[in-house]
Parts: C-alpha cells; sequence; structure tokens
C-alpha cells in the first residue's frame, strides 16, 4: 500500500483486484497480530532505519525466519547436505510474515517454498483479502 498505491493515488486504485502471500506491514490490520509484532521487534533491534512499509523488509524477514528454521532443523550438523535436505524438506511451514493459510513446503524435487495465493481487493486506504487460499501446486486447491 505504502509503496506503490499512496503514490499511484489511493482515488485511482479502488476497485483493483491482486494476489499476495505475506503480509502488508503498513496495513493497519495486522496491527495486533503476532507475525507482525515479531516482524517490529527484529526491525527496531537490528534494523532501525528500515522503512517497514518497503515490501522488501518483509520478504528479507521472510527468508530470514527460514533460513532460521533450515539451521534449526540441521541441529549440529551444519553440512551442505544436510543444509539442503533440511530447505528441501519443509512441510506446510507457518511464518509470521506470511498471510494467514499460506504455508512453506519444499521437496526433493520441489524448491519452490511458496505456491499459495490470496486474493484481495483495493477498497478505501487498504487491501482487502477475500475468498480462500489458493493453491498454485499441480494437483492443490
Amino acid at each position: 500500500t505504502a509503496t506503490v498505491m499512496r503514490p499511484a493515488g489511493l482515488d485511482n486504485a479502488q476497485g483493483v483486484i491482486s494476489a499476495a502471500y505475506a503480509k502488508d506491514a503498513s496495513d493497519p490490520q495486522w496491527k495486533d497480530d503476532a507475525g507482525m509484532k515479531a516482524f517490529d521487534e527484529l526491525l527496531a533491534k537490528y534494523l532501525p532505519d528500515t522503512n517497514r512499509a518497503d515490501a522488501s523488509a518483509m520478504t528479507g524477514y521472510n527468508m530470514a525466519t527460514t533460513m532460521v528454521e533450515v539451521l534449526r532443523r540441521c541441529g549440529d550438523d551444519l553440512t551442505r547436505a544436510n543444509v539442503m535436505k533440511q530447505a528441501a524438506s519443509l512441510k506446510q511451514f507457518p511464518q509470521g510474515g506470511l498471510l494467514p493459510g499460506v504455508t512453506l513446503s519444499t521437496g526433493p524435487n520441489d524448491f519452490q517454498p511458496i505456491e499459495q495465493l490470496q486474493l484481495m481487493q483495493f477498497k478505501g486506504e487498504r487491501w482487502q483479502l477475500f475468498g480462500d487460499v489458493i493453491s498454485g501446486e499441480i494437483g492443490g486447491n
């Protein structure tokens, strides 16, 4: 919202339909969300000068928390083989920066962790989610 819709003009954005998998840090609907609070805490502690409304900040946060999970699953075996094995075995891993119902899944031959989207329509000053989470996975919902 802050980096695209506001600069384009909110009046010009009304009714636009799009899809997303991550939360918009500039959207007040997430102010009490545990995942957004964790994002804000990380930024306050390590990156206080970062513009939290910049979507790349949320993308980086999501990537970093995924890497933390992969390393946690590795335990003390931090070999390349084990890191790759763990990275390729995420199953419906929920992440605080993703929209509700969107999870990460990977497999030995599937390295695309995000295969779900949520439709949304711009109304007023924010995106409003609608419908069910849509799977882009072959054979998905």
